[in-house]
């Protein structure tokens, strides 16, 4: 931060960037206050303190943070049934729980997330940020398409003639000026909802102080904080590949919680990572720096507060525009394209496409990326099932006829499920023996499995010696051989 602090190129990038987003930020935080079923000045105050606040204690430079449709749709039934203020105590519970989830290691497990449900969260993301823009499409006056058109114009040849200033920014000005001048009738910013005329306060809340309150909020709270932690970790990983940087997820869940907090004690209604403003800001703008997202959030508080009749007059088409442009530059054409496809194994095509419907039919991002950790998961397990061998020669050592079995693989509960089922137990010599020197010992399901195979040999008076483990497979066997109970 501290080189564009000293350079006036990488400086005013950063600040127009923020203008940008603030600008993007406005109908959205209307459109997700609404959906959570409150004033838009929850919305848009919630956005402006997690922006401002996230810039200064997150742990992904340039990503932004605000309301979001995801956090919208989990408290809506908690404000139709209880309330605002039930709202805004469970906006803080859910902070808390951010935190203590960031303190137990939380963000460590982004590293089991394949590459291929990351290309199904991209992919599914640039689709949603699309169909977003649909509704805004429909049912309007006809000029809003040429409108929309111009502004797509705007942002693919702008950056041909100069990237000073985010082409973004330039298509915004342009179609609003042209909108203004021509004074045609379009929707606008303004017809989105009210723009609040004061700063936020502290908000004092009135709930009873009891077990009934928490656990009518708790369940909520715990949603808000396991979808919040899921995009913003998910967002943070994608502005890493983005700029080829490496950013502090531990921080950044840390971070969130914080940012939730003070959310709800100015009255918010609490968020998470903005992926689409985040790729406006990355991917469109070009910014690097936290300077990007502290200005985001307050040019949007200047912009809603203090210039609400102009920030009224913005088409809705322009924003449509840079809507429509970042979708189209978010999602992963290569991962789509025959060439790619022929040559992917067929498991993580699957993958990518289950995370993409998943997305897609149920609008949350977060269970998306469940349910393709589990299917991606489960691919492996079955793939990794079917690569351990064993190998059965009979030899005569020490004077005594022996039936040396040399097993190869990752041995854990998929692979030696059938491992019993690899021995002849019936027609083998006296004297067995396992040869484990190529494999690995993961589960107590491949310990059990072992203590079959003995129990099997035993019974038919045979002896049974298991050689060559490693130390961890030494360790792990000795600890739970012969007592894992059940009838082997």
């Amino acid at each position: 931060m501290s080189t564009a602090l000293r350079s006036p190129r990488i400086l005013t990038r950063e600040v127009l960037a923020g203008l940008v987003v603030a600008m993007a930020l406005i109908p959205e935080a209307i459109s997700f206050s609404i959906i959570a079923g409150v004033d838009p000045r929850v919305g848009l105050f919630s956005s402006f303190v997690m922006a401002v606040s996230i810039a200064f204690i997150g742990g992904r430079p340039a990503m932004i943070t605000a309301a979001t449709g995801a956090i919208a749709l989990v408290v809506a039934p908690l404000v139709r049934d209880h309330g605002l203020d039930y709202l805004i105590v469970a906006v803080i519970l859910a902070g808390v729980f951010q935190i203590v989830l960031g303190l137990l290691g939380v963000a460590k497990l982004m590293r089991f997330i394949p590459r291929s449900v990351m290309v199904g969260f991209v992919n599914a993301l640039a689709i949603l940020i699309f169909s977003a823009q649909l509704p805004n499409l429909i049912g309007v006056p006809w000029l809003v398409y040429p409108l929309v058109v111009a502004g797509i114009a705007i942002m693919v040849v702008m950056p041909r003639l100069t990237r000073v200033v985010p082409a973004p920014l330039v298509a915004i000005v342009l179609i609003t000026l042209a909108v203004v001048v021509t004074a045609i009738r379009v929707p606008t910013v303004g017809d989105e909802g009210a723009l609040p005329k004061s700063l936020p306060q502290l908000f004092i809340v009135h709930v009873p102080i009891a077990w009934e309150t928490l656990a009518i909020i708790a369940p909520f709270s715990l949603a808000m904080a396991l979808v919040g932690l899921m995009e913003s970790l998910m967002t943070a990983k994608l502005v890493d590949d983005i700029t080829d940087t490496r950013s502090n997820k531990t921080r950044e869940t840390l971070g969130q919680g914080a940012a939730n907090i003070l959310s709800g004690l100015f009255g918010g209604m609490g968020g998470c990572a903005m992926i689409g403003q985040t790729m406006i800001n990355v991917k469109a703008s070009g910014a690097r720096t936290r300077i990007s997202t502290f200005l985001a959030g307050v040019f949007l508080l200047i912009l809603v507060v203090g210039l609400g009749d102009v920030v009224a007059t913005i088409p809705m088409a322009a924003l449509v525009a840079v809507m429509i442009m970042v979708s189209v530059g978010t999602f992963d054409w290569h991962s789509v394209r025959w060439s790619t496809l022929k040559r992917m194994p067929r498991s993580e095509t699957i993958v990518m496409v289950a995370t993409v419907i998943v997305v897609v039919l149920t609008n949350n991002l977060a269970i998306g990326v469940v349910v393709g950790v589990v299917v991606a998961t489960v691919a492996f397990a079955r793939r990794v099932a079917h690569l351990v061998t064993v190998e059965r020669t009979l030899t005569t050592e020490d004077g005594v006829a022996t039936a040396r079995y040399a097993v190869n693989g990752e041995l854990f509960f998929a692979s030696s499920n059938d491992l019993t089922t690899q021995f002849d137990y019936a027609d083998d010599p006296a004297r067995v023996v396992i040869d484990m020197s190529e494999s690995h010992v993961w589960d107590a399901s491949t310990v059990a499995a072992l203590d079959g195979i003995t129990d099997k040999y035993e019974r038919h008076g045979k002896t049974v010696s298991i050689t060559g483990m490693n130390l961890a497979s030494t360790a792990m066997h000795a600890r739970l051989a012969g007592n894992l109970g059940g009838d082997h």
